[in-house]
């Protein structure tokens, strides 16, 4: 018999465990919109809908930067909830402090406080999508040196604390910099990718995607037929490299970071290249999210890759990246709930009409509503109907009114009622309600004030 429930402890565990690892998603297993921007400030999330979710497109991607000194939960809480509304995912890559030219070298000790800083955070959808770094074969990424053992060493630390502190963390190494040559301050994208392996071979076990950078290089004038590495299918590249390489996993791909200098060609030549690399390029099976730099930096160092202008005005590619037709994402989004107290009319007429109404907070993800939420009930044979359901956003208190129809048989009516989710699932606890269904007799009417009474008493 101990020896029965040890394994039986020993299998639970071993299923727990086996849960958190695979707790992210895979984002192509559900619809998915590929469209998505780089952007600079959390101002520009209007616009970046406006051209990620056009044309049939919902759930598009934005990528961003959280440096050391901007971890602050009420501002990015605030930043993520307008997202959630806007139905935008984010992509958050963390960064230091900047010395001038040159970025710090990341700290082990500050790994504890980002963790905490993320994970305080009510992510928009179940993945919590994070780079960790930036194009560290270039030095001045990383503190004025080249240090692919250092990098592949924070980035398992990195991503085994994010996965402690939930299994939801979909981690993202830093994009390297694919057209950078052997150099004092940089070094071949081959060469760094080797140099990691050689400290931990089992080192790309610790991501869950691949982060490219697919830049039309040399000079971001590139081609938009080019093949190979330094052009927009650099990532293809990099995928097939890694093979040779025996790293045999296939990540699904996000393009963080492309696009063509707008001092190069004309706002129609862009244009039609981006129409070009989302119709033959990027409509590659493997890729998740192509998020182009950047919406809008329309001074240096990044003018010549904005897509807004200095007045304030985009230019036309805007206009023709947004009419490219595009897939309605659906991530998965964790729904939950708590009701916090429920109840109906007190007396009601058999086989009548009858309203109540539900006290609820949101505790998940999703912003519930009409359309994806109702009430219901642990007897299937009751229905209810919303009557009114106001949107709630997680972390809200909220009141639902409903409508039910009273049955037919006299007497105490009870049930346990509770709210469902998009896929009819439960997402609350249950709370019962009771009424006394009657058919006017007054005696009975006198009876049940009677009960009512005596149970305040």
């Amino acid at each position: 018999m101990k020896k029965s429930a040890a394994l039986i402890v020993l299998l639970l565990g071993f299923l727990f465990s086996y849960n958190d690892v695979l707790a992210v998603v895979d984002p192509l297993s559900v619809p998915n919109n590929k469209t998505g921007i780089h952007i600079f400030s959390e101002k520009d999330l209007e616009s970046a809908a406006a051209l990620v979710n056009s044309s049939g497109g919902d759930w598009g991607y934005v990528t961003f930067v959280i440096t050391e000194s901007e971890r602050d939960r009420d501002r990015w809480q605030k930043v993520f909830d307008q997202m959630r509304r806007l139905h935008l995912v984010p992509i958050v890559r963390i960064a230091t402090k900047a010395d001038g030219a040159v970025w710090q070298k990341p700290k082990d000790e500050e790994i504890n406080n980002w963790v905490g800083f993320l994970n305080s955070l009510n992510w928009v959808v179940q993945n919590r999508y994070v780079i960790i770094g930036n194009e560290p074969n270039h030095s001045a990424e990383w503190g004025g040196i080249l240090d692919p053992a250092g990098y592949a060493k924070y980035l398992k630390l990195f991503s085994m604390k994010l996965r402690e502190a939930s299994g939801d963390f979909f981690i993202l190494p830093a994009a390297l910099d694919a057209s950078a040559a052997n150099l004092k301050d940089s070094m071949d994208e081959g060469r760094y990718l080797r140099k990691m392996l050689e400290t931990d071979p089992l080192i790309f076990d610790s991501i869950d995607g691949w982060n490219s950078h697919s830049y039309p290089n040399p000079h971001f004038s590139g081609k938009e037929t080019d093949i190979g590495r330094g052009t927009i299918r650099t990532f293809d590249w990099e995928l097939t490299y890694l093979k040779t390489l025996n790293v045999q996993r296939n990540l699904p791909v996000f393009i963080t970071e492309t696009g063509w200098s707008n001092k190069a060609f004309s706002e129609d030549q862009i244009g039609s290249k981006f129409v070009y690399a989302f119709e033959h390029v990027w409509d590659d099976p493997r890729i998740v999210a192509v998020t182009s730099f950047i919406l809008s930096y329309p001074n240096p160092p990044f003018d010549f890759l904005s897509w807004q202008k200095s007045d304030g005005s985009f230019y036309s590619f805007f206009g023709k990246v947004a009419g490219i037709s595009k897939q309605a994402g659906d991530p998965e989004r964790l729904e939950s709930g708590q009701i916090v107290a429920a109840f109906a009319q007190p007396l009601i007429l058999h086989g009548s009409d009858f309203v109540g109404a539900i006290l609820a907070k949101n505790t998940g993800q999703s912003i519930w509503g009409p359309s994806a939420n109702s009430v219901k009930g642990e007897n299937a044979a009751v229905r209810f109907t919303n009557y009114l359901f106001l949107d709630i956003e997680p972390g809200k208190l909220g009141l639902i009114l409903f409508k039910s129809k009273a049955p037919e048989s006299e007497g105490l009516f009870t049930q346990a009622v509770y709210l469902s989710g998009k896929k009819g699932q439960r997402i609350t606890n249950n709370f019962p309600i009771e009424a006394y269904v009657t058919r006017v007799d007054l005696s009975q009417i006198q009876d049940f004030f009677a009960r009512i009474l005596g149970s305040v008493r």
